[in-house]
């Protein structure tokens, strides 16, 4: 159980609607995901829009919340506008904050970022800045009032996974009252559990289960991962070592042992 954005979860897997080879594939693998959020883009489908009915209807019946997002917005005031026609279609003041300063990586353009995130938490917005790991530029979020922040494991749909762990380690550390949900270029469940084992709270994907040649198989691959991952922070991993340390005792006596008299006498 964890809290974020008002709200009280279960699940740490936050899953993309995008991409998937059907509707009905779609619905399935989020279901067996367990995941309690999804996101949705507001330039690819909208309530009651003509297309998109269909498309409304079965995020509806999952039951869970939306994270809309500014997807494709390259600029503080087309960010702030998509957020304001999000909140007012999708009723909710949760925004999934993109602002992207370059086509080849998508990587975010860390000014316009900041500067729509000022924006968006002045009009009563839950912002949920998508970021990479630049621990100055999260600083900035954290001081313009975001308590949750979204970096980049690896540029989007690349699927290499961490490329900085260091760095996203080190924003664990500096930043432990904040919310820190891993977004972008998680390709395998092996990453969404290393990222979990680092002390993050969650892991939002989309391409790495729309795009597998089996998405529902890999939602559920990524559920397991991403609980597994979160038990072994909690539960404390053994210290590394340069040396070699047996685990069995190789000085002393074990305690099973017994002198030869002894055994004689347990089998005479």
């Amino acid at each position: 159980m964890w809290h974020i954005g008002g709200e009280t979860l279960q699940s740490r897997l936050l899953v993309g609607t995008a991409l998937y080879p059907s509707p009905e594939v779609m619905l399935k693998a989020l279901q067996v995901s367990g995941t309690q959020v999804v996101t949705v883009s507001l330039r690819r489908q909208a309530p009651g829009a003509r297309g998109g009915e269909q498309f409304w209807g079965m995020i509806r019946s999952l039951n869970v919340h939306l994270l809309p997002n500014t997807a494709g917005c390259r600029s503080v005031k087309e960010a702030v506008t998509t957020a304001h026609m999000a909140r007012e279609l999708f009723v909710t003041n949760w925004i999934k904050l993109e602002v992207i300063g370059d086509d080849l990586t998508l990587q975010p353009d860390p000014f316009a970022l900041v500067e729509a995130t000022k924006i968006l938490i002045q009009d009563g917005f839950e912002v949920f800045p998508y970021t990479t790991e630049d621990f100055i530029v999260a600083q900035r979020l954290v001081e313009a009032g975001c308590s949750i922040l979204m970096p980049w494991a690896a540029p989007i749909g690349t699927g290499k996974g961490l490329m900085n762990p260091y760095a996203l380690k080190l924003l664990r550390s500096r930043f432990p009252q904040v919310q820190l949900i891993a977004d972008a270029g998680i390709g395998l469940p092996s990453h969404a559990a290393q990222v979990m084992e680092l002390g993050f709270d969650g892991v939002l994907l989309n391409s790495a289960i729309a795009l597998a040649d089996d998405p529902v198989t890999m939602a559920k691959a990524f559920a397991l991962a991403v609980e597994a991952g979160a038990c072994a922070y909690q539960a404390g991993p053994m210290p590394q070592r340069e040396l070699a340390a047996p685990s069995t005792p190789v000085l002393g006596t074990p305690f099973w042992h017994q002198q030869p008299s002894q055994k004689q006498e347990i089998f005479s």
